[in-house]
């Protein structure tokens, strides 16, 4: 998808900024936790 096929979509569809920005926040989210979930402390 080109750059100006991608900007006539969402002129057509603004609800879909919304829609791919919240996706963006979640997918960022889950990398972080994904992360700190793969670090182990180890103990005395």
């Amino acid at each position: 998808m080109s750059d100006s096929t991608m900007k006539e979509f969402l002129a057509d569809h603004p609800r879909m900024i919304g829609a791919l920005f919240t996706i963006l926040l979640l997918l960022s989210q889950a990398g972080n936790v994904a992360a700190n979930n793969g670090a182990t402390i180890s103990g005395p």
